[in-house]
C-alpha cells in the first residue's frame, strides 16, 4: 500500500472508531436519568458513578484515538469500557428469538470494534496522528 493510502486509511479508520463512542457518551448524557434506570435494573451497582465513568472512558479514549494522540492507551480505555459493557448489556444467550439474534449481533458488533481498537493498540495511530507527527 503506497504512503497516501496508508495515510487516508488509517485516518479514517481512526474516525470511524472513534464516532461510535461520541455518539453513545451523547445519548448518555441526553438521557442520564434514564440509563441510570436501565443500567440499575441490570444489576449494575453504583450506576450513575459507573455511567460517569463510562461516558468519561468513552470521551476520552475517544479524543485519544480520534486525534492519534496517545492512541494506543486511548484504545486500551475503550476496550476496557467495551468488554464489560458487552457482557453485561448484550447477552444474547439470555434471549429467544428476534432479540436473541439482535442481541446477539450487537455482541458481534462490540467484538468488530474491540478488534479495530486492539489494532490500534498493536500499530498506533499511524502517520497522521498527533503520536506519528511526533516521531518525526
Amino acid at each position: 500500500m503506497n504512503g497516501a493510502l496508508v495515510r487516508l486509511t488509517t485516518l479514517l479508520a481512526r474516525v470511524f472508531l472513534a464516532l461510535i463512542f461520541f455518539v453513545s457518551a451523547a445519548g448518555k448524557l441526553a438521557d442520564y436519568g434514564g440509563t441510570v434506570g436501565h443500567m440499575t435494573s441490570q444489576g449494575v451497582p453504583m450506576a450513575g458513578f459507573l455511567l460517569a465513568g463510562a461516558v468519561t472512558f468513552e470521551i476520552l479514549g475517544g479524543l485519544m484515538v480520534l486525534l492519534g494522540w496517545r492512541a494506543r492507551f486511548g484504545a486500551l480505555l475503550l476496550v476496557l469500557f467495551l468488554i464489560p459493557t458487552t457482557v453485561l448489556f448484550h447477552g444474547f444467550w439470555g434471549f429467544t428469538g428476534a432479540e436473541g439474534t439482535a442481541q446477539m449481533l450487537q455482541f458481534l458488533k462490540n467484538l468488530a470494534i474491540i478488534g479495530g481498537l486492539l489494532m490500534v493498540c498493536a500499530y498506533g495511530s499511524g502517520p497522521l496522528g498527533l503520536d506519528g507527527r511526533r516521531r518525526r
